[in-house]
Formats: C-alpha cells, sequence, structure tokens
C-alpha cells in the first residue's frame, strides 16, 4: 500500500511540473505575441498602475487609492477593446496551428550596419529616378498591426530587392515597406495619416503617412518624395527634410544605435 502512495505522490508531482511548464510556455507565447505590437507600452502602464496601486494601499492613502480603484473599474471594460486586435491574432494563430512557434532573435552590430548600407543604396537610386517610396523601420514599439496590412514577404534586405518592390505600376509599389530588424517583414503596408493640422501645405500623402505613424509609435520611417526626389526622416512626429546620403546614413546610425566601424560604410566623396 505504501508503495502505491509513493507512485501515486510521485505521478502527482510530474503531473505538478507538467502543469506548470505547459502554463509557463503558453504564458511566455502570449508575451511574445504582443511583443511585436504596440500593447507592449499599454502592458506596461497597468503594471505601473499595479504598482502604485499596491503602494497606495500599502500606504493608506485613501484618496489616491479611491481614484485609482475607479480606473481598474474603468480598465477592466476596456480591456478586451484595447487588446482586440491581439486577442484576435493570438486565436488566429491558434486555429492554424502556429501559436507554439520560435520568434526571431535581435539583429547583431553587423547585420544592423549592412541593412543601414542597403537603404541608404535604394534612397539614393529612388532619389535619383524620382521613385516614391516609403521605408518603415520598426524599433522598439511593435507594428505588428501595419505588418498585416500589407503583404507579407520575410525577405533579406537588400538595395535591389527594395527599388524593385517601388518600381511604378509593380503590384507592391504602392504603400509601405515594413523593416523588421535585418528582414523585409512586409510591403504594401498602409500607415495611419497625420491628423496634425500644423504640417505644411506641400506635404503630400506619403509624408503625412510617415509623420502618423511615428506619431504613435517609435518607428523611424525613410521617405522618398516622388515629385522633387528629396529624402526625408521621419520620427517622433517630426520630418527632417532634404537629406543627402551621408546625412542620412549618420542619422540612421545615430538612431538605430548602431555601432559606427572604425572605417565608414559607404564611400563618401569630400
Amino acid at each position: 500500500m505504501s508503495v502505491i502512495l509513493a507512485q501515486l505522490k510521485q505521478l502527482l508531482q510530474w503531473r505538478s511540473v507538467l502543469d506548470v511548464a505547459i502554463v509557463a510556455l503558453v504564458l511566455y507565447q502570449l508575451f511574445m505575441l504582443i511583443k511585436g505590437t504596440r500593447a507592449v507600452q499599454l502592458l506596461n502602464g497597468l503594471i505601473i498602475l499595479l504598482v502604485v496601486s499596491n503602494l497606495s494601499d500599502y500606504l493608506q492613502l485613501g484618496t489616491i487609492s479611491w481614484l485609482l480603484d475607479q480606473v481598474w473599474k474603468v480598465i477592466f471594460f476596456a480591456l478586451p477593446v484595447v487588446f482586440q486586435p491581439e486577442l484576435r491574432r493570438a486565436l488566429e494563430q491558434l486555429g492554424r496551428g502556429k501559436f507554439f512557434v520560435r520568434h526571431a532573435t535581435h539583429v547583431g552590430p553587423e547585420d544592423l550596419l549592412r541593412t543601414i548600407k542597403e537603404l541608404v543604396r535604394c534612397t539614393q537610386v529612388l532619389s535619383k529616378n524620382r521613385i516614391g517610396a516609403l521605408l518603415v523601420l520598426e524599433r522598439q514599439t511593435g507594428i505588428q498591426d501595419i505588418i498585416e496590412t500589407g503583404i507579407k514577404i520575410d525577405g533579406v534586405v537588400s538595395s535591389e530587392f527594395l527599388v524593385n518592390i517601388f518600381v511604378p505600376n509593380t503590384p507592391l509599389h504602392d504603400g509601405a515597406v515594413i523593416i523588421r530588424a535585418d528582414r523585409v517583414a512586409a510591403a504594401g503596408c498602409f500607415l495611419p495619416l497625420s491628423e496634425n493640422p500644423n504640417i505644411q501645405k506641400e506635404l503630400g500623402t506619403r509624408h503625412r503617412a510617415a509623420l502618423g505613424l511615428t506619431e504613435v509609435s517609435d518607428a523611424l520611417v525613410v521617405v522618398v518624395s516622388e515629385e522633387t526626389g528629396a529624402i526625408s526622416v521621419a520620427l517622433d512626429g517630426r520630418l527632417t527634410r532634404f537629406l543627402d546620403e551621408k546625412a542620412l546614413h549618420d542619422l540612421l546610425i545615430r538612431e538605430l544605435q548602431a555601432e559606427k566601424p572604425s572605417a565608414s560604410i559607404l564611400p563618401w566623396r569630400r
């Protein structure tokens, strides 16, 4: 009898381990799912609110605790709406059998420098030929919802590839290209237009779309004007215009926090 009880106890222990492992795996997959979206910032805000709520209760701050309780009541009903895109994606991936997948690692310094080099080369060709383009570089804030508006590609970043995408009258020339790490994630994507009434009147839809995305995320958007061939960069809701080759290179190096090599990766002419 004691042997049977010992075996039963050991079986229950294994079940507990398996139970915890499955829950941990599901939570990890859920975290990786929202990691590619703007929901990460919302989740950080919820964690901060939770810490402040517990701290106010511990310090017996009555007014702050009451206010936070009202906020939590509103958040409770708002969460399904706020996280609706992420919940939909989770259910879709579960239905397709793609919920438990491996996730990409971060890009290394050498790959990042190569990506910058290809981007700069691409913009020079596009500018010279007056071909309009929108090149979005994803950073900390995930923009998976923007990627899903276009055609998924998952291709290596190269100047020739990007130029070919934006050639007029080709299937993907309209919309934006999204670059995640050192890969082209999607093309033909739609960006939200800026609602800032102070935007200069001469700026077209491409520039407004670039500003619109950078107003709601930390993405960096390179814009090539179809009318003038001018190269601009949108970041944090601001537009830096008329960048030459070296200025664009230096800006990308600085903003993407890539380490500069001992020699320049592009042959600048004095």
